[in-house]
C-alpha cells in the first residue's frame, strides 16, 4: 500500500547539459551508423507502404536535414516508420481504386494536408495529446500494426504473391504460401530472419560490431548476385519450376530528380482522403510525441525536448516530403535509440544521417539495386514481431484485466477495421470502464485547483484523476516557475486514479526545470494490481 505521498521524481531533473552548436566527431559517427541502419529500413518501409523504394530514402533525407535543424528533440531521428505503413498502404489502395500510381499521387496530397494539420497542432501546442493516450491502447495499436506488417511481409519472405487482401485473409494464407515458396528467395529471407533474431542473443563482443540490418545486407546481397536476380530466368527445384528475376530486387530511378513525384489534389476533399488525413495527423502526432518522451528518458541528463516545436518540425518535414513524393515521417524510436547508443550529443547527428543517405543514393545507387526485397521484408517481419511482442502482452496482463481488455479491444478492432476505429474503440472502452467504477462525468472535463504557496505548487483534482486530467496538470506543471521546488498532485478527493494518469506523471515530471513531484492521497485508494503504475481505485476515506 503506498504511503501518503508517492514520490514520482526524487530530486528533480539533473542540471541540463548544453548541446554543442557545431558538428562533433561523436555526432558524425552516430549519424553514419544511423544512416547504415536507416537505408534498408527506409527502403523496406516504402515498398511495404505501396510507395516507390526511393520515397523512403527521400523521406529520411528530408527528415534528417530539415527535421534535424528545426526540431525540438535533438537526439530523435526523423524518418519513415513502420507504424505508419498500414495507413500509407491503405491510402494508396483506397484512393487508387486499382491504379497504384494514381493512388500514390493522391496519397501524397493527403500527406500535404495532414502535414498542414500537424503544423497547426504544433502552433497551438497540441502535442500533449500523445501524453494523455492510454499506454494499453497505444500498445494495442502498435501490436495490430505489427501483426498487419507480418501478415503482409511474410509472403514476400517466401517469394509468393498472396491472393487475399484482408489481414485475417493474409494470415490464413501463410501456410499455403509456405507450401509454394520460392526456395531461393526463401533462402534469402530465412537467413535474414535468423540473423535478425539470432544476433541480439549472441553475447560475444564481435556480434555488436555492426548493426543487424547491415549484416543482413552483407549476406543477402552476395546471395542475390549468386542467384543472378538481375536477369529473369527459370529453374527447377525438386520437380517444381520457379522463377527468379529483377522483380525480387530493389529498383531505383535513374537519378534523385527522376524520383520526384508531385501530389494529385483531385480527390483531396473526398471522404476517404479526409479519413486518411485524420489518421496520418493523429497517429503520427501520437507516435512522435511518445518517441520523444522515450528518447528523453534514455538521456535524463540532457535538456528536455520541446514536443510542440518538434511536432512543428515534423509537420514542416512532412509537407516538404509529400510535395516531392516522400512518405510521412515521425520521430522514429529504433533509429533514435541507435543514435543515443552511438553517443550522439546534438541535432547534428540527425543532420549527418540525412546528408550521408543523400550522398549514398546519389553516388552509388547501383549498390542499392542489388538488395533483395526478401531481405527488406525480413527486417519488417522482425520489426512487426517487436511491435507485437508477446512479452509486452504479458506485461499488460500483469497490470490488470482492464488494461488487457483495452489492449485486446484495440488490437482486434484495428485488425478488423482500421487504426482510427481501433484507437477510438479502445478509448471508448476506457471511458465505459471508468463510468462503471463510479467516475463522475464531470471528471472527463477536469478543472483542477492550482495554488502556489512559496516554493510549492499544488494541483488538486476532484472527482477522479483520469487521462483527460493530464492536459490541465501538464499545463500547470509547465507553468511552474524556477522558484518552484516541489509540485504536489493531490488526489485525496478522487474516487479513481487510472493507470494512464500514473504512468504519464513521471514523463510530465521531466518537464520541471528542477523540482520534486509527489502524489498525495494514494493511501486512501485500493490498488488494482501490484504494478507500480497500475490503476488504483477505491473510495476516498
Amino acid at each position: 500500500m503506498p504511503g501518503q505521498s508517492d514520490r514520482i521524481r526524487q530530486n528533480g531533473r539533473p542540471p541540463a547539459v548544453r548541446a554543442p552548436r557545431r558538428l562533433t566527431v561523436p555526432d558524425l559517427k552516430s549519424g553514419f551508423l544511423v544512416a547504415l541502419i536507416a537505408l534498408p529500413l527506409c527502403l523496406g518501409i516504402a515498398v511495404a507502404s505501396g510507395f516507390p523504394p526511393i520515397a523512403g530514402v527521400l523521406t529520411a533525407i528530408v527528415g534528417g536535414i530539415l527535421g534535424g535543424l528545426l526540431g525540438g528533440a535533438p537526439l530523435s531521428i526523423k524518418g519513415p516508420a513502420a507504424g505508419l505503413i498500414v495507413i500509407a498502404v491503405g491510402a494508396v489502395h483506397d484512393l487508387g481504386q486499382g491504379d497504384l500510381v494514381a493512388g500514390y499521387r493522391r496519397a501524397l496530397a493527403v500527406g500535404v494536408v495532414a502535414a498542414l494539420v500537424q503544423i497547426v497542432f504544433g502552433l497551438v501546442r497540441a502535442a500533449g495529446v500523445g501524453v494523455v493516450m492510454s499506454p494499453s491502447v497505444v500498445h494495442g495499436m502498435l501490436a495490430a500494426i505489427g501483426v498487419i506488417i507480418i501478415a503482409k511481409q511474410a509472403h514476400v519472405v517466401l517469394g509468393v504473391r498472396p491472393t487475399a487482401d484482408s489481414t485475417f485473409g493474409l494470415i490464413a494464407e501463410i501456410p499455403r504460401s509456405a507450401a509454394h515458396a520460392n526456395p531461393f528467395i526463401l533462402l534469402v529471407g530465412a537467413l535474414s530472419l535468423v540473423l535478425l533474431f539470432g544476433l541480439p542473443l549472441v553475447r560475444a563482443r564481435w556480434s555488436r560490431l555492426a548493426p543487424a540490418p547491415l549484416v543482413v545486407l552483407a549476406v543477402a546481397i552476395p546471395i542475390g548476385l549468386w542467384l543472378h536476380l538481375d536477369r529473369p530466368h527459370d529453374y527447377t527445384f525438386l520437380g517444381a519450376q520457379h522463377h527468379l528475376g529483377p522483380e525480387f530486387l530493389v529498383r531505383l530511378p535513374g537519378s534523385l530528380l527522376d524520383a520526384i513525384t508531385f501530389p494529385d489534389f483531385s480527390q483531396v476533399f473526398s471522404a476517404t482522403s479526409v479519413q486518411y488525413v485524420v489518421m496520418f495527423a493523429l497517429i503520427g502526432t501520437i507516435e512522435s510525441t511518445l518517441t520523444v518522451l522515450a528518447v528523453d528518458s534514455m538521456r535524463p541528463a540532457e535538456r528536455v525536448s520541446n514536443v510542440n516545436r518538434d511536432l512543428l518540425a515534423i509537420g514542416t518535414g512532412n509537407l516538404a516530403s509529400a510535395l516531392i513524393g516522400g512518405l510521412p515521417m515521425i520521430s522514429e524510436i529504433v533509429r533514435s535509440k541507435a543514435n543515443v547508443d552511438a553517443g550522439a550529443t546534438s541535432r547534428w547527428s540527425n543532420v549527418c544521417h540525412g546528408a550521408i543517405l543523400l550522398l549514398f543514393v546519389a553516388l552509388v545507387p547501383g549498390v542499392v539495386q542489388t538488395i533483395p526485397l526478401a531481405a527488406l521484408a525480413a527486417m519488417l517481419v522482425y520489426t512487426g514481431f517487436r511491435l507485437a511482442s508477446p512479452a509486452g502482452v504479458r506485461h499488460i496482463a500483469r497490470i490488470g484485466w482492464d488494461q488487457l481488455a483495452l489492449f485486446t479491444t484495440t488490437l482486434l478492432v484495428t485488425l478488423a477495421t482500421d487504426l482510427l476505429v481501433g484507437v477510438a474503440s479502445g478509448l471508448a472502452l476506457k471511458v465505459v470502464l471508468h463510468l462503471a467504477r463510479g467516475v463522475p462525468v464531470s471528471a472527463f472535463l477536469p478543472r483542477p485547483q492550482v495554488t502556489v504557496v512559496g516554493e510549492v505548487l499544488r494541483v488538486r483534482l476532484r472527482g477522479a484523476a483520469v487521462f483527460p486530467a493530464l492536459l490541465p496538470v501538464r499545463k500547470a506543471i509547465t507553468r511552474a516557475g524556477r522558484g518552484v521546488t516541489k509540485v504536489v498532485v493531490d488526489v485525496r478527493d478522487a474516487v479513481l486514479v487510472d493507470h494512464t494518469f500514473l504512468a504519464r506523471l513521471d514523463e510530465l515530471a521531466r518537464e520541471l526545470p528542477a523540482a520534486t513531484l509527489v502524489v498525495e492521497g494514494l493511501d486512501g485508494l485500493v490498488p488494482a494490481s501490484d504494478d507500480p503504475h497500475a490503476t488504483r481505485r477505491g473510495r476516498s476515506r
